[in-house]
C-alpha cells in the first residue's frame, strides 16, 4: 500500500451518530418513489404487513415485521415529510427487538429517504439515518449496528423490488 492511501485510510472518521448509504436503481424515479411513498408497496419490499395503511405527515403507521427470524418487531414510524417525487421521511426507534421494553420512552431516530435523477434513465436513493447518539447508551452500538447492516440489506430489496415491477 502506498503512503497516500495509508493516510487517507487513517484519517477516516467514524460516525456514530449517523449512516448514510445510497444506491444507483436502474428505474426512472417515479417509480421508485411509488414504492418508497405509498405504504402499502413500501411494506412488501421492506418486509412489514403495512395492508390498508397509507403515509402521510403527521401520521403513524405500524405493521409487523415480515422477514424471516424478526417477526416479533413492528415496523412503527410517524411520517415527517413527503415531498413527491423526491423526498419522504419517518421517525422510528432502531432496532426494537425486544416486545417487553416501551421504546417510546426513547428519543426516535430520523429516517430521510432522498431520490434524484442518474444517467440512463436511473435513480439515486440515498438513506440517511441519524439521532443514534440520542438511543439509550445500554443498546447503542447494537441499534447502530443492526441498522448499518440493516440498510445494505434494505436498499438491495427495493433495488430488486422495483426493477422487477
Amino acid at each position: 500500500m502506498n503512503a497516500s492511501k495509508e493516510i487517507a485510510t487513517m484519517d477516516t472518521a467514524v460516525e456514530t451518530d449517523r449512516i448514510a448509504r445510497n444506491i444507483v436503481i436502474n428505474a426512472p424515479r417515479e417509480r421508485v418513489w411509488a414504492a418508497l411513498a405509498n405504504a402499502e408497496t413500501f411494506g412488501q419490499w421492506f418486509g412489514a404487513d403495512l395492508s390498508g395503511q397509507t403515509f402521510a405527515a403527521g401520521q403513524r403507521t405500524r405493521g409487523p415485521i415480515t422477514i424471516p427470524g424478526c417477526e416479533h418487531m413492528a415496523f412503527d414510524v410517524v411520517i415527517e415529510r413527503i415531498e413527491a417525487p423526491h423526498l419522504m421521511s419517518y421517525r422510528w426507534h432502531p432496532y426494537p427487538k425486544d416486545a417487553s421494553v416501551d421504546y417510546s420512552l426513547e428519543t426516535p431516530t430520523l429516517v430521510v429517504f432522498k431520490l434524484a435523477d442518474a444517467d440512463g434513465n436511473a435513480t439515486v436513493l440515498t438513506v440517511e439515518e441519524s439521532g443514534f447518539d440520542n438511543v439509550p447508551p445500554h443498546r447503542r452500538l447494537e441499534a447502530f449496528r443492526a441498522n448499518n447492516n440493516g440498510w445494505n440489506f434494505q436498499l438491495e430489496r427495493i433495488a430488486r423490488y422495483v426493477t422487477a415491477v
